[in-house]
């Protein structure tokens, strides 16, 4: 329905006061109420999951967002295939590098890409307060949150574990042991799953505390490259020093030595912590507890985030 007002013009004497029903209209536009199906919160979720794992490749946004993961993917996927081709061409009977050892070495980009792509997912929607928007339908904090968590773990999958696969396609054309290769690339899978899951988790915490995706940004580079740097750095020292006991407890303190030390202990990857050959058992076990409660923690902390941002 419209209503319809008519002034009488200053000017016109010979209109007399009329009362307020003689000057107004109402016009029928043909308003119909909705009557299609009502797909729910599963939907919903479904959908924002899809429209934010896409727009961690920068799909269905300009062409200016899609360069830099489709870089960093592509810098992540050259080393792989290098290594294959010498492998194929050298008649080599293992990989130059082990599957569990590929993203370790490849930490700085993987880095990069979350620090990029973490404060993209929910910088945005904090800036332009359009998260109360989403609770008014029906969707609710845990649906936003598990949403988006799903979505930059898949994209961090995606981006860790394609080079396995170059790895393990070009391996078996290589004609290395199948068993080997395959218990390998396994081992490498699980432990990108982990990795994906830690970082989606403590990039996002950071990136919506502020609504400032440059800070975001900072603070994510801060948390998960920095912070190997220093611990590694502090590693090499205690090395150096004959203190190689408290080398392992030193992997606690960055995400990505504390997935190095969860595959070392437990998934047959070599050690990559200075003067160490193995993590033990009991030392796996804390790492992993780590591991896990940061990932619990993070959930909790996005939860409580967004139950304040949602009002």
């Amino acid at each position: 329905m419209a209503v319809e007002h008519q002034v009488a013009q200053p000017g016109d004497q010979t209109r007399t006061d009329r009362t307020s029903t003689d000057q107004t209209r109402i016009h029928d536009i043909g308003y119909r109420g909705y009557d299609g199906p009502r797909l729910g919160r599963a939907y919903a979720r479904r959908s924002l999951y899809s429209q934010s794992l896409r727009g961690a490749y920068g799909l269905g946004r300009s062409a200016k967002s899609k360069v830099l993961p489709m870089i960093l993917f592509a810098v992540m996927c050259v080393p792989a295939l290098i290594m294959v081709a010498v492998a194929v061409a050298t008649k080599a009977h293992e990989l130059p590098v082990a599957y569990t050892r590929y993203a370790i070495i490849m930490q700085a980009v993987i880095g990069l890409y979350v620090a990029s792509q973490a404060p993209q997912s929910v910088s945005r929607d904090l800036r332009f307060r359009t998260v109360p928007l989403y609770f008014s339908r029906p969707i609710e904090t845990a649906d936003y949150v598990r949403a988006k968590y799903a979505s930059l773990t898949s994209a961090i999958f995606i981006l860790t574990c394609a080079p396995l696969v170059v790895l393990y396609v070009g391996a078996l054309l290589a004609k290395l042991d199948f068993v080997d290769q395959t218990k390998g690339f396994a081992q490498a899978v699980v432990s990108v799953a982990l990795l994906s899951l830690l970082f989606a988790g403590i990039s996002l915490v950071i990136a919506a505390l502020t609504p400032r995706r440059g800070f975001g940004i900072a603070a994510v580079i801060a948390v998960l490259t920095v912070s190997y740097g220093a611990v590694s750095t502090l590693q090499a020292i205690a090395d150096v020093q004959g203190s190689s006991s408290a080398v392992p407890w030193f992997g606690l303190f960055s995400p990505i030595t504390l997935i190095a030390g969860v595959q070392n202990a437990f998934l047959g990857a070599p050690s990559t912590f200075p003067g160490l050959n193995d993590v033990s058992a009991a030392q796996g076990c804390v790492y992993v507890v780590c591991v896990l409660g940061l990932v619990a923690g993070s959930y909790a902390l996005l939860m409580r985030r967004y139950r304040k941002a949602g009002l």
